[in-house]
């Protein structure tokens, strides 16, 4: 059994070339960083879940004491409350109202209804429905649920809307913003008005009044609606701790072969080495 002598291992690290040690490094620190954020993604998500769990058994609030809690997690360099109304919400604003469950009486604008496009229900391709709510001096979107789509893109889906003043339940929603190849542009408007982002801040020209920058989700044993296939967690927290082990073996597996191709090439310079001074000694 042999083994590599202090010149040797010298040897082998000042063969190694810096862009390849860095590009190496680059790639390991990448893997591993990417592990650690799937594995902040599955807190999040416990923490969110362990939440929800606990408002299951607090009382509904008004949109109007929404409201004032929103206020509330933000004030400006002037110590005022900020207004909630028509404004992206921070995101200590957001964690402090959403999922918080509502008990609301609003009247339903039938008219101004948005789609939002490239929803899946069953492997059927469809739109989830919001609709327009006004109570007292507050409008906001409701979301009322799934319905199909139609394989021509042409046609729209037919609904009944929801009308008049209703009293119904539901939980708060601080809409993420999901991947879009280019921003909306409104410039031809038809109602029901399909979508492919809910952005309130944006949507509110289009109706004429100020819209929250949160939506309504309908409990599901709501009567009014459609299909409400909706669940606050979409990848559980054990798929993003699975996801985490993937991320963290790969940089392992990255490691390994990079050290393995490294002490290859030295083995291979090594009798290269050899083989010329064997020849020069011939010589």
């Amino acid at each position: 059994m042999t083994t590599k002598s202090p010149s040797n291992i010298h040897r082998l690290f000042s063969n190694i070339k810096l862009p390849w040690l860095l590009f190496t490094l680059l790639v390991f620190i990448a893997l591993v960083k990417l592990g650690f954020w799937q594995l902040d993604r599955a807190q999040q998500k416990i923490q969110r879940l362990e939440r929800i769990e606990k408002l299951k058994h607090q009382q509904a609030l008004s949109i109007t004491q929404v409201i004032n809690l929103a206020q509330n997690a933000y004030k400006n360099k002037s110590n005022t409350k900020a207004d909630l109304t028509n404004q992206v919400m921070t995101k200590a604003q957001a964690e402090t109202i959403n999922d918080l469950p509502v008990k609301i009486t609003a009247k339903f604008d039938d008219k101004h209804i948005f789609l939002l496009d490239n929803q899946v229900e069953n492997n059927a391709l469809g739109y989830r429905v919001f609709q327009v709510a006004h109570s007292q001096s507050h409008y906001f979107l409701v979301n009322l649920g799934w319905v199909i789509g139609s394989i021509n893109r042409q046609l729209l889906p037919q609904f009944t809307p929801v009308s008049g003043l209703q009293t119904f339940t539901g939980h708060i929603r601080k809409m993420e913003r999901g991947v879009v190849l280019q921003e909306q542009i409104f410039d031809k408007i038809s109602w029901p008005l399909r979508l492919q982002q809910i952005e309130p801040n944006k949507l509110s020209p289009l109706i004429g009044e100020k819209l929250l920058p949160f939506v309504v989700y309908l409990d599901k044993n709501e009567e009014i609606g459609f299909i409400k296939n909706w669940h606050p967690v979409v990848m559980p927290p054990a798929k993003h701790q699975a996801y985490a082990f993937q991320w963290f073996s790969l940089a392992l597996a990255w490691l390994i072969l990079m050290i393995w191709i490294t002490l290859k090439s030295n083995d291979n310079a090594n009798i290269k080495v050899k083989t010329t001074n064997n020849n020069n000694k011939a010589a």
